[in-house]
């Protein structure tokens, strides 16, 4: 059986309940051991709705990249904020992401009348209501863009950290726990892109820590 696509159907209740524009907002890289957690916020224009929209963990890299282009072309506004490593051991991941998020709706270049959010939490502080839409990256067309820019963004970050420190493979794995990677963190110990208070990376930290 066929999962559904998303659809519009979310942001235009939210619209005839009187809140205006509503914006989508979503994460990429929330599980790697290393490279910032980015999130996204995107406005649609109803008007010019980029067709073939999905979870970005549906589409293959080209399809994504395509997807990201029509999204930047054709939308009201978007936004990206980059998490670092530094604020995540700082705030937890869950506090991390969900400054992030409220950080995103702050930043778009019109102001949302709601935000839809991927996930169960609504960020505190955004500068409009918030619903929580678990799964809204396959619901949601909004949620939906905001998912294929920030993954995209997040895969050109692992990109150029691949060419700060190529022995760690980011480019290949994005900094997720690969047995590649985990090996290479083991010989090389953790680069600054690491996340220190994810539990392989403090394991080295730790070891190199007793060893010196």
């Amino acid at each position: 059986m066929l999962s559904p696509s998303p659809d519009f159907s979310h942001e235009e209740a939210l619209m005839a309940r009187g809140h205006g524009i509503v914006a989508g907002i979503d994460e990429a890289g929330r599980g790697p051991l290393a490279g910032p957690v980015v999130v996204a916020a995107v406005v649609l224009d109803p008007a010019a709705l980029p067709a073939g929209l999905n979870d970005s963990k549906k589409l293959s890299p080209a399809r994504r990249e395509s997807l990201f282009a029509a999204v930047m072309t054709s939308a009201m506004a978007v936004s990206v904020v980059a998490v670092p490593p530094a604020l995540i051991l700082a705030r937890n991941i869950r506090g991390a992401t969900l400054w992030g998020m409220a950080e995103a709706a702050h930043s778009l270049s019109r102001a949302p009348g709601a935000a839809l959010i991927d996930g169960r939490d609504v960020p505190p502080g955004l500068p409009c209501p918030g619903h929580a839409l678990i799964g809204g990256d396959g619901l949601s067309l909004s949620v939906a863009a905001a998912s294929i820019v920030a993954k995209v963004m997040r895969d050109r970050m692992c990109a150029i950290m691949d060419c700060d420190t190529p022995q760690f493979g980011f480019a290949g794995h994005k900094g997720y726990g690969t047995a590649l990677h985990i090996e290479a963190l083991t010989l090389h110990g953790a680069s600054r892109h690491h996340r220190a208070g994810f539990a392989p990376v403090a394991a080295v930290l730790r070891a190199a820590t007793e060893g010196s």
